[in-house]
């Protein structure tokens, strides 16, 4: 899910452990950083629903039906619904699949990593889950399920599988899934994971590892169950998957929609040096696996170079920022939202986002053209792992962490 060999893995090992993370030679600050405002924002971090722990809180999100209602998923197959209210005591389960859903702590980048509710909810109570299903090893499940009449709960016979994807390796899933401004499903494919994508699928078109795909789920295309809409960057191209809308990704936890522009970020776990994060175009290549982050990609590097950075190309989506692997920033990217809430003004615009290794928080803003302009601090005081960002109805962000399992939002100080 997060890093290779996360999260029990060489860098988890390091985390869970207190052992200090290795600090590369070389630059310790991200090359983009000169001129950027780095200085902490006044925002506190609060716990959002005091009397609530979760297993394993993978996906925060709403439903979009004027509820308020806040859906929780736990990456071993439960998805849970509560008032939004921090006074609230016990969830109701909207659906459990845990006897479908492949999750082992040796190899948990699997399980139920992603969640969305149809544009429509409101109306047909359809919603869709990625998972990793028992039924197969390393095998993918893009599903539709539908819920009761009150939008309370829903049944796993329900279910229509739209799609399955068998995975080479345990990791790199990837995982989000998202609607965007157009109504279509985007899905977030990992390289298939192991280390330095073996199988290069991410610059494979006729793959859909490594990739960002767009479909339609309201209609049909010959042979499948859902709709290629035809606008998709690769349609015409012989050989190449159609779903594909980008691709040169290598395991985006997570790609996210700005609510006000229709802007898809993605934050890219990196390999040995950088996470990255881009605002991502159709059609666009972020360069995975001949480079990570703007650098080139070399494979067991350790140390930073000085002239390993690669010319800009326009072959290649640029990242809009990239941090190193050091003490000061962290090991694994964790995507998160641009605030568009009204109960922190202070947060408007910005982009925020963790890393899971270091559970450091940030804010960062873009202008239109994407320069970054700031990259500020949020003070917290507890180093968990941040696992994954969601907004609710309103727009208000919170986070995870499976350390505890709990739910963290944002206030002013």
């Amino acid at each position: 899910m997060f890093r290779s060999c996360l999260v029990l893995g060489l860098t988890g090992l390091a985390w869970l452990t207190g052992a200090a993370l290795s600090q590369p030679v070389g630059a310790t600050e991200p090359s983009m950083a000169k001129g950027v405002d780095q200085s902490p924002l006044s925002v506190d971090v609060v716990v959002a629903f005091p009397e609530l722990k979760f297993d394993r809180p993978v996906v925060v999100t709403h439903g979009g039906d004027g509820t308020d209602r806040v859906f929780v998923a736990g990456q071993k197959g439960i998805i849970y619904v509560m008032p939004n209210d921090p006074t609230v005591k016990e969830p109701s389960v909207l659906l459990d699949i845990e006897d479908k859903v492949a999750y082992d702590d040796r190899m948990n980048e699997e399980g139920l990593l992603g969640m969305a509710f149809h544009p429509k909810f409101k109306e047909n109570g359809e919603f869709f889950l990625y998972y990793t299903s028992k039924s197969e090893e390393h095998l993918s499940v893009i599903s539709r399920f539908k819920t009761n009449k009150e939008r309370t709960q829903a049944l796993a016979s329900s279910e229509q599988v739209l799609m399955t994807v068998k995975q080479p390796f345990w990791n790199h899933n990837g995982g989000t899934l998202e609607f965007g401004k157009d109504g279509y499903l985007y899905i977030a494919f990992g390289d298939g994971g192991k280390g330095d994508d073996p199988l290069q699928s991410a610059q494979d078109l006729t793959s859909v590892l490594g990739k960002i795909l767009r479909i339609d789920i309201d209609s049909t295309s010959p042979g499948l169950q859902y709709g290629i809409p035809q606008d998709n960057p690769f349609v015409k191209t012989s050989g190449a998957r159609r779903e594909i809308y980008a691709y040169g990704v290598r395991n985006p936890w997570r790609i996210s929609f700005d609510r006000q522009t229709g802007d898809l970020w993605c934050a890219d776990v990196g390999q040995n040096l950088w996470e990255e994060i881009s605002i991502v175009p159709k059609g666009g290549n972020c360069g995975w696996s001949k480079r990570e982050a703007t650098h080139v990609a070399r494979p067991g590097a350790k140390t930073f170079i000085e002239n390993d950075l690669v010319t800009k190309s326009p072959d290649f989506v640029d990242p809009i920022w990239e941090y190193p692997h050091t003490d000061a920033w962290g090991k694994s990217i964790t995507g998160g939202q641009v605030y568009r809430g009204v109960k922190l003004p202070a947060l408007k615009g910005y982009y925020l986002y963790g890393d899971y290794v270091t559970g450091r928080l940030w804010a960062l803003k873009a202008d239109k053209s994407g320069k970054v302009s700031e990259n500020r601090v949020i003070a917290w005081a507890s180093a968990l792992p941040i696992v994954t960002f969601g907004e609710d109805e309103k727009g208000e962000v919170y986070f995870t962490s499976t350390n505890g399992g709990r739910i963290y939002t944002f206030k002013s100080k």
